[in-house]
C-alpha cells in the first residue's frame, strides 16, 4: 500500500510552520529546514553550474539569503519551490556573472509546435534501466546547457510539476516544455551516437 502525500494545504500549513520557527529563532529549527532542503538546493545549483567548490559556496549562500528573506514567504506555493527559486536565482546570477550561456545559443526555444513540446517518444526512465545506460545518461545531461540540466533535473528527480518548475525559474510553462522537449531530444541524439544504435 502506497502513502499517499499530504494534501497541498496540510503541506503548505506544515511548511508555515516550519518558516515561523525559523523566524521565532526557535532552537534547531533552521537546521531542520537545511537538512529538509539541502539535498533539493544542490541539485538545483549543481546541475546549473557543475562545479563542485563553486555549487558548495552557492548552497551556502543560498542558505543565507533564505535565512534573510524567509519573512518574505506567505505560503503562496511549496516551501520546495520557494527554496528552489532562490537556488536557482543565486546560481543562474552565478553564470551570468562568469558569462557562461544559460541555454544552447542555436535556437529559440519557443518555435516548437505545440505537438512537438507535449511528447517526443523519449523514455528517459526507461534509458536508465542498467547501470551503464545510467552512466551514459548522467553524462549525456552534464553536457546540456544550464537550463535544460535544471529543468529536466526539477521535472525528474524533484518531480516538480510544470506549472511550479515555471515559478522557480520565472519561464512561461510553454518554455519549459520547450525546454524539456528540446533537452529530451538532445539526450537521445546523444545516447544514439555514444552506442550507435537508436535509444
Amino acid at each position: 500500500m502506497s502513502i499517499q502525500p499530504p494534501p497541498l494545504a496540510d503541506a503548505i500549513a506544515t511548511d508555515l510552520a516550519l518558516a515561523g520557527d525559523v523566524l521565532s529563532g526557535k532552537p534547531g529549527a533552521f537546521e531542520r529546514l537545511v537538512r529538509e532542503y539541502q539535498n533539493l538546493c544542490w541539485h538545483v545549483v549543481d546541475r546549473m553550474v557543475r562545479h563542485p567548490d563553486d555549487t558548495r559556496e552557492l548552497c551556502q549562500e543560498v542558505f543565507l539569503r533564505i535565512h534573510q528573506s524567509l519573512h518574505q514567504y506567505r505560503g503562496d506555493s511549496a516551501l520546495k519551490s520557494w527554496i528552489a527559486q532562490v537556488a536557482y536565482s543565486v546560481a543562474k546570477r552565478h553564470l551570468e556573472r562568469k558569462r557562461i550561456p544559460l541555454v544552447e545559443a542555436s535556437g529559440d526555444v519557443e518555435g516548437y509546435s505545440l505537438a512537438e513540446r507535449i511528447g517526443d517518444g523519449f523514455d528517459l526512465e526507461a534509458s536508465v534501466a542498467d547501470e551503464e545506460m545510467g552512466a551514459r545518461l548522467h553524462a549525456a545531461i552534464d553536457s546540456l546547457p544550464p537550463v535544460q540540466r535544471t529543468v529536466l533535473t526539477l521535472y525528474h528527480l524533484e518531480e516538480m510539476p510544470i506549472g511550479e518548475i515555471a515559478r522557480v525559474t520565472g519561464m512561461a510553462e510553454g518554455t519549459i516544455k520547450s525546454h524539456l522537449f528540446r533537452s529530451r531530444r538532445m539526450l537521445r541524439e546523444i545516447l544514439e551516437s555514444r552506442m550507435g544504435v537508436r535509444a
